[in-house]
């Protein structure tokens, strides 16, 4: 009998931890979406190693920064844009959310497009015809999927991710030079490497994560009748704030993997074949399978699309929040379509706008990589402006966040800042 009920307690334990894990590992994964892979797919191809060093820089700035977008949504109960207009000048909030809807919007194409030429890859067919039809899938299940049972969904999903942990056991990799190049990269001044790091920077660190795991931690609270908004209810912080710092360290932690091994599996194999011009995410798994064998190629393609019905609805939903936090819409997951006609509306009209820019006459390779180094650019005035947020009474109340997580997220924004800035100054030379 104790030996069962010790089992029973370890599974148990083991449930409650792996329910622990919500909004941070979500967000996480979301941040290696189709674009994403074609991110670094790109600087893996282009510059082989010398990249690698980014996701080993990236992941504790992406940790502090997205640790206090949770901090922000769970003290104060209320999301990113909702903040901003009660505590911040209208123009503003309008400049942000509207260049995040745009940059979105690209994304979710850019998203769509990448899953429908993959299935494409593996099945044949129209990839325009599958992109809509995935388009179409992921707003039915944001439509009329209730929210907890759409989180578990999405919890699951983030195993598509363990595809591009896997490729690199079927290739070879000179470990030790790997290493030296992620510890001690050797730095370029050249304006294209500049430019792909920004990219690199702005895919990685992205302002739709911030406002998605704002507005996630909001969701879970009034999910739960026990909860409250901690500032009204400090007595529940110290297990909110444990929880938070587990659930981000765990979600970046594997974003920050699994980008590290995108780039690299596409340096040993594409870069070092000579193979530098990757544009999309189904082009670097068309260029694996000669090099990397069929089983390679098969992995790469099917992690495309798994994230791609991640990121979609995250990239719609985080759009809708936004928005909503603005003009002052009802805005839930929770709510049935009919009680949030509007917030709905935006999540809806995001995917099919996403969709439709697939059939126009556009570069969305172009657009893809330059809505990355954009997220790049506006990252930093939302930066700062969480940033002051996060230390405002009337804002957080007594849970103003402290000396480590303030410092971090100020080196966060600081080195955001010098990569943009950097960019501009070498585009401009």
């Amino acid at each position: 009998m104790t030996n069962l009920a010790t089992i029973v307690a370890t599974k148990s334990s083991e449930a409650s931890w792996i329910r622990e894990l919500g909004p941070g590992l979500i967000t996480g994964a979301a941040d290696d979406d189709p674009s994403g892979i074609a991110t670094y797919s790109q600087a893996g191809a282009q510059f082989g190693f010398s990249m690698l060093w980014t996701m080993f820089l990236t992941y504790p700035l992406m940790v502090g920064i997205q640790a206090i977008s949770a901090h922000i949504g769970r003290v104060s109960g209320h999301g990113l844009a909702t903040n901003i207009r009660r505590h911040y000048p209208a123009w503003l909030l309008y400049c942000i959310v509207g260049l995040l809807l745009v940059a979105n919007t690209i994304n979710i194409a850019a998203d769509v497009a990448a899953m429908g030429e993959a299935l494409t890859l593996l099945t044949g067919g129209p990839p325009h015809l599958f992109a809509l039809g995935f388009g179409i899938v992921s707003l039915l299940l944001q439509l009329f999927v209730p929210y907890n049972r759409y989180v578990r969904i999405l919890k699951w999903l983030t195993l598509a991710l363990l595809a591009y942990v896997g490729v690199v056991f079927v290739v070879q990799v000179p470990w030790p030079q790997v290493l030296t190049k992620t510890l001690l990269p050797h730095l370029s001044w050249k304006p294209e490497y500049i430019t792909t790091v920004v990219a690199v920077f702005g895919t990685t660190i992205s302002p739709y994560l911030f406002f998605w795991q704002t507005s996630q931690e909001v969701e879970d609270q009034q999910a739960d009748p026990l909860q409250k908004p901690l500032k009204d209810a400090p007595s529940q912080a110290p297990a909110n704030f444990r929880r938070i710092k587990v659930d981000t360290l765990i979600g970046m932690g594997f974003s920050n993997i699994v980008a590290y091994f995108i780039i690299l599996t596409t340096a040993v194999t594409l870069n070092l074949h000579g193979i530098t011009d990757i544009q999309t995410s189904a082009q670097a798994a068309s260029a694996l399978r000669p090099i990397a064998g069929e089983f390679a190629f098969w992995l790469f393609s099917a992690g495309i699309i798994g994230t791609g019905l991640l990121a979609i609805p995250i990239l719609a939903g985080s759009a809708a929040y936004a928005m909503a936090g603005a003009f002052r819409w009802k805005n839930s997951l929770e709510l049935k379509p009919a009680m949030a006609k509007k917030f709905y509306g935006i999540v809806a009209t995001s995917t099919l706008l996403g969709v439709a820019l697939c059939f126009a006459p556009i570069d969305p390779i172009k657009a893809l990589y330059w809505s990355a180094v954009i997220n790049g650019v506006i990252s930093v005035p939302i930066m700062c402006v969480m940033m002051l947020m996060a230390v405002r009474p009337a804002i957080m109340g007594r849970l103003v966040i402290g000396l480590r997580l303030k410092l971090l997220g100020w080196i966060c924004t600081g080195v955001m800042a010098s990569a943009v800035g950097t960019m501009f100054w070498t585009l401009g030379k």
